[in-house]
């Protein structure tokens, strides 16, 4: 069996080491990935020194037996294992380890190229390569992580194209080329907000910068040290049994009342989120997206103890300023941004003067709207159904892909944050290396149509 990876990093690289592990020479594996992220992915191959991951050490193994791995590789001591530490060393350890998997695997090949379209053959697929090359494989798995950012609505056409507006910060030297007293407006206010400004803050940034989001809510910080492990009472484990998204945030608020620190109750709660998302109805998932999706990433996704403490001292000198409220228009004036801003719960809206409009809004799995490439192609062909709350990609129980008919394409999977829709806890290490896993087991464990022949390299006609 010939199984392609499309993408390079955590999953990608988590799934290849569960496939040459559980698989043998049985299987042929080969991970396609841009050169520049390859084995790190964009979330650490374009990272700064200055950029910590929101996880403790102790967490971030890449294979789900090994789940200290990464603070094992290290040999960190008690303290080190509880830290935060720069996602540049994650990046080094995620590569080392795809090293370590694949260096002695004949029936391994990875191939540093991008993957411009994926078609459906007899008994398979047909790959494409941006260098011209094609491939046949019998399986496809997506590993594409989250999506390139779109613009923002309200953002005019000549300010789009306009060095004051950023839409991805971390484009070369985007966040480099600010003035150092420049007067920013940066839209988001979760962990890709917090990045950019802790870059700003690592070069001396010295003018105002001013954060929105539609809630105003900032990322919360994790505790030095984690708190002892909490068990659900038996309130909350009936209305997760429920599949009852009110009773559940009831009891949640009655509990938080209790309970020595929330993070705690946040935490217990992860082990069974997926097969409580997975019971809801879409009228309820709607209603959580509509109504608590800010407040819980912002208790979900908290940032490391130190990046917390930089915010903070920001806000105290009056540097950053946090505003809820929704960027209705920005449009460049004679040498500035001009940015249109109804506060929430107003009805007017104020004019406000910015050098910089930067888009920090994170996580993009939206497939109807995006400009990803490949993914724009599968979904144009129909071999991509989108996920009806616009959460990534329609897929079956199996993590097989469903068409634009809502039909399982036999064969096509998915892994990584496009999974939203069927998961929504799918973002983080220990979902991602737990789903490469049993991903990796159901591959291997079907039959492969004896009509496919044997993939090889060519030159495509």
């Amino acid at each position: 069996m010939h199984i392609t990876l499309i993408g390079a990093g955590f999953c990608g690289s988590a799934l290849a080491a569960e496939l040459l592990r559980q698989g043998g020479p049985q299987a042929r594996v080969t991970l396609v990935g841009q050169p520049e992220t390859f084995g790190r992915g964009v979330a650490y191959g374009a990272a700064r020194p200055e950029h910590l991951l929101n996880a403790r050490a102790k967490d971030l193994g890449l294979v789900a037996d090994a789940p200290t791995g990464f603070a094992d590789a290290l040999a960190l001591g008690e303290g080190g294992r509880l830290g935060f530490l720069p996602r540049l060393a994650y990046g080094d350890y995620l590569q080392d380890q795809l090293h370590q998997a694949t260096a002695q695997a004949r029936n391994f090949a990875r191939i540093e190229e991008e993957v411009i379209a994926v078609d459906r053959v007899p008994g398979g697929f047909r790959v494409l390569l941006g260098n011209g090359e094609d491939f046949l494989s019998d399986r496809v798995v997506l590993c594409v992580g989250a999506l390139p950012p779109q613009r923002l609505a309200g953002v005019g056409p000549r300010l789009a194209v306009d060095r004051r507006y950023i839409g991805w910060p971390w484009q070369d030297g985007a966040i480099d080329a600010i003035a150092p007293n420049a007067r920013l407006l940066i839209v988001g206010t979760g962990l890709t907000m917090a990045d950019v400004v802790v870059t700003l803050r690592q070069r001396d940034h010295r003018g105002p910068i001013t954060v929105l989001s539609r809630h105003g809510l900032m990322p919360l910080p994790h505790l030095e040290a984690p708190g002892a492990p909490l068990e659900l009472p038996p309130s909350v484990q009936q209305s997760l049994r429920d599949h009852d998204l009110r009773g559940l945030v009831r009891t949640l608020r009655q509990l938080s009342a209790v309970v020595d620190d929330w993070r705690r109750l946040i935490d217990a709660l992860r082990p069974h989120l997926q097969p409580f998302w997975r019971g809801l109805d879409q009228a309820d998932r709607a209603r959580f997206l509509r109504h608590l999706r800010s407040h819980w990433e912002a208790l979900r996704h908290r940032v490391a103890p130190k990046v917390a403490e930089q915010l903070q001292a920001l806000q105290d000198r009056g540097q950053l300023r946090v505003l809820a409220g929704r960027l209705l228009r920005a449009r460049l004036g004679a040498h500035e941004v001009e940015a249109l801003v109804r506060p929430r719960g107003a009805t007017s809206a104020w004019v406000g003067h910015f050098d910089v409009l930067i888009r920090a809004t994170g996580l993009d799995t939206d497939i109807e709207r995006t400009s990803h490439p490949l993914v724009a192609t599968l979904r144009d062909a129909g071999l991509l159904g989108a996920d009806p709350l616009g959460l990534g990609v329609d897929v079956d129980e199996r993590l097989q892909v469903r068409d634009r008919s809502g039909s399982a394409v036999p064969g096509l999977y998915c892994l990584g944050p496009l999974l939203r829709g069927q998961l929504w806890e799918i973002t983080a290490v220990p979902e991602l290396r737990a789903a490469a896993r049993t991903l990796a087991t159901r591959l291997l464990a079907q039959p492969v149509d004896s009509d496919a022949g044997q993939p090889a390299l060519r030159a495509a006609v």
